[in-house]
This record gives C-alpha cells, structure tokens and sequence, in this order.
C-alpha cells in the first residue's frame, strides 16, 4: 500500500451549449485513507473541498468511513463551499479480501450537469476467473444533456499493487460485460490503476488487454508523473476511453493530473495528510 499522495486527475469532455462552449470535467482522485480522522482535520478536509469542486464528477478511492460519518462531512462541506450548486454522491458497497481492510468507490457529482442512470456492482464471478479482484468495480451511468457523449458509463479501478498485471487485464472482462449489459460503446475506465513503474514492469504488458486492444484510448501518457513526492515518478493513476467517438469527445491534452500541492503551495510534509493526486 502506498503511503504518499497521487494527484487529482481530470479530463473534459467537449460540450455545448446556446450560447457558447462548456465542458464536463471528470476526475479521479485517491484519498489515501480517508475516514473519521481526516474528517476531523479541519485544514484536510478545506484542501479537498476545493479540489473536489473543481470537478463536474469525482471518482474517489480509498475511502474507508466504516462509521459513515466522514463521507457526509465531506459531502456537506463541498455543498456550503459551492453554495450554488448541488453535490450527491453514491457508493458502492466495502470492498476487499481483508475483515480489517475494505474500501469504497464513491462518485461526487453535480446534480445541475449530469444526472445518474444507472449503478451496478460487478459480482466478480466470471467463470475460471473468481475473484480476480480485490476491489471489484463499481459501475455507473450519467446522462448529460449538453455533452458531447449524451450518456457515457464510468468503471473505476483501484488495483492491488501486487496483483496489477492481472487486475488490469480481468478489467477488460468488465468492459466487455458492461457494454453488453448496458448496450453502450461509450465506456471511460479511471483511478489508481498502479500502472507503472514496478507494479507493471514493461515486460508484463503485453498482457494485459487493456492495453494490447487498439479500440482503448489510455489518456495519460506512460511518462506522466502523478505522484507528489519528489523522489517518485511513476503513471499509476489513468484514464481510459472505448472507442474513437469517445476519444474525440475528449479536449485534446486536458487529460492531465492536477497538482493541488503547487496550487494552494503545501510543503511535502503537508502533502500526505491530502490525499494521493487527482486527475484532471
């Protein structure tokens, strides 16, 4: 398990509108641990409001509120920031292989941009492939009326670090269930993939269908750091679309980690108490 911070990660769909252009942005974003403890933390919780609301719709990761606290604060704290608007979320079950360790997915999202449609629990039962996952995905499907992919599906990953070779490639069985199950082409895959450095060594990619499958779009270049530390440079975290017409949907180079350290100037030290970078 990691213990430093990731970015934000975001991307913007074209969209448009009477009156000009707006644009969907989606991120991911790996909170690191994220629970009463850093709910208590008045600083933490500030800085991730106002990454958050940046975003039209958030994927966040390692969120372990087994109190069911936390995750209300954070939801009440974004909707008085951004006092304008209205945030909803939805969660998806704990998830893991551990009693003592388990995660949630949860999508934040704006109710005046996109609406949710639909939200499904992979089972993870694939025959001759059980339990190829730690945290199984936690599918869902928004409408947005003024985007340029009306109705799109979202599939969030947060690997084992151990075991990303084969987690990535059994998220290939995911993307084929889903676009079956929802008879949709237009699917994003994203979050803490751990999809770099020693936890997918080169040698080990070709395979994995996710990316051997020239119908996939990986958005974040391999070479992209979206790690904080200094000492670390690795592409864990992507962004994955099916399919050309999704691809062209995307704003070219706005697939890209936002690093809030530089933003709003936290020193390393403060950094990991933030969660791991988000994508933007």
């Amino acid at each position: 398990m990691r213990s430093f911070p990731i970015l934000l990660l975001c991307i913007f769909l074209a969209a448009c509108e009477v009156h000009g252009a707006v644009e969907l942005r989606i991120c991911a974003f790996n909170l690191h641990n994220f629970g009463e403890s850093k709910a208590k933390n008045s600083n933490v919780m500030h800085t991730l409001t106002k990454i958050i609301s940046r975003c039209h719709i958030t994927l966040i990761q390692e969120v372990r509120d087994s109190k069911e606290k936390a995750l209300p604060q954070l939801i009440d704290r974004i909707n008085s920031y951004d006092s304008g608007r209205v945030y909803q979320y939805v969660a998806s079950e704990r998830l893991g292989r551990s009693e003592t360790y388990r995660e949630q997915y949860v999508f934040i999202y704006r109710t005046d941009a996109v609406t949710l449609t639909g939200q499904y629990q992979y089972p993870d039962n694939k025959p001759g492939d059980v339990d190829a996952f730690s945290r199984e995905p936690f599918v869902v499907r928004f409408k947005s009326p003024k985007a340029a992919i009306k109705e799109f599906v979202l599939i969030p990953q947060h690997t084992t670090p151990t075991n990303t070779t084969k987690e990535l490639d059994a998220l290939y069985d995911v993307l084929q269930h889903v676009k079956k199950m929802w008879k949709t082409q237009d699917v994003m895959l994203l979050g803490d993939f751990n999809a770099d450095c020693g936890y997918l060594p080169k040698k080990y990619r070709k395979n994995v269908r996710l990316i051997t499958d020239n119908k996939l779009y990986w958005l974040i270049p391999d070479k992209t750091d979206t790690t904080v530390r200094q000492s670390t440079s690795c592409a864990y975290d992507r962004i994955v679309v099916y399919g050309e017409r999704f691809a062209r949907a995307v704003v070219p180079f706005s697939a890209k980690p936002f690093n809030f350290q530089v933003e709003y100037r936290l020193t390393e030290d403060q950094t990991p108490r933030i969660p791991q970078e988000p994508l933007c």
